[in-house]
């Protein structure tokens, strides 16, 4: 019975995983091919789009050179700064606002007033602050970067359940007990979400704040490639920052999927239904 049930099982998960590399990269092949024809084919202007082999001949040559490492390093220096600091004002924050609906009520109406400014429109401000220094994409960053994770602390505390709450309670345990052994297990997932998304965010607007103001790194680099009509670097560039994003997404996926392994949603995503 036991090899009955589980062959079928494991049949659909060896083919799961396999669609799951199979389907990307011919998702993946199809998108480059695409973008190697259409300049060739005139559906695109190669004069400013290349094909793809060119460009990545560019991105091969490019890898190679100190300033692309440079460029690297200042963007993911900023980008980390600034995911350190939007943790370490969402999650506090998130979490007592959640768990406080007094204190839901008097954040409300800032929290909604501030959430819909779009991030970019804040750089004239920032470049009156800090003028054309790096602080000003870590500033832009955490800006973007706070909310989703304000929202998912928020959330998570909210979803806490209340019978184990009260329960904690009844037992005599402290806030920091009930903090360390009921709320952040529970909130974990939620957290783990807003994680992953906010450091997203926070790429996407440091290399933005790069571009815009000119503050080194990879989006000062692409803006000095469109300036210099040097459009196969420019897109090299591009495909580069990329790629860090996917590294970052996938990076931040992988830790949660180890470090939440216990959850069920972990649990029934590896072992399937049932």
């Amino acid at each position: 019975l036991g090899v009955t049930d589980g062959s079928p099982r494991a049949s659909r998960r060896a083919r799961d995983r396999v669609e799951a590399v199979v389907l990307p990269a011919i998702g993946v092949a199809v998108t480059l091919a695409a973008f190697e024809l259409a300049p060739r084919i005139g559906l695109l202007p190669r004069s400013s789009f290349p094909p793809f082999s060119e460009i990545f001949a560019t991105l091969t040559d490019l890898v190679t050179t100190a300033a692309l490492w440079e460029a690297v390093l200042d963007t993911l220096d900023a980008w980390a700064r600034a995911l350190v600091i939007a943790t370490l004002i969402a999650v506090p924050l998130g979490l007592a606002i959640g768990s406080n609906q007094v204190g839901a009520l008097l954040s409300r109406l800032t929290i909604d007033f501030l959430r819909p400014i779009p991030s970019v429109a804040l750089i004239p401000i920032l470049v009156l602050i800090y003028g054309t220094r790096p602080s000003l994409k870590v500033a832009l960053a955490v800006f973007g970067a706070t909310f989703p994770l304000l929202f998912q602390a928020m959330y998570g505390v909210a979803d806490v359940d209340p019978v184990a709450k009260d329960t904690a309670r009844a037992f005599g345990m402290g806030w920091w007990t009930r903090l360390r052994r009921i709320v952040l297990p529970s909130c974990a997932p939620y957290l783990a979400t807003g994680l992953r998304i906010s450091a997203s965010v926070a790429l996407i607007l440091v290399v933005t704040g790069e571009y815009i103001v000119g503050v080194p790194g990879l989006g000062a680099e692409v803006l000095v490639a469109y300036s210099s009509g040097a459009f196969d670097r420019m897109y090299a560039l591009i495909v580069v920052a990329g790629v860090l994003g996917l590294v970052v997404n996938l990076g931040f996926h992988a830790v949660e999927r180890r470090v939440l392994a216990w959850h069920p949603s972990h649990r029934l995503d590896e072992g399937g239904v049932g």
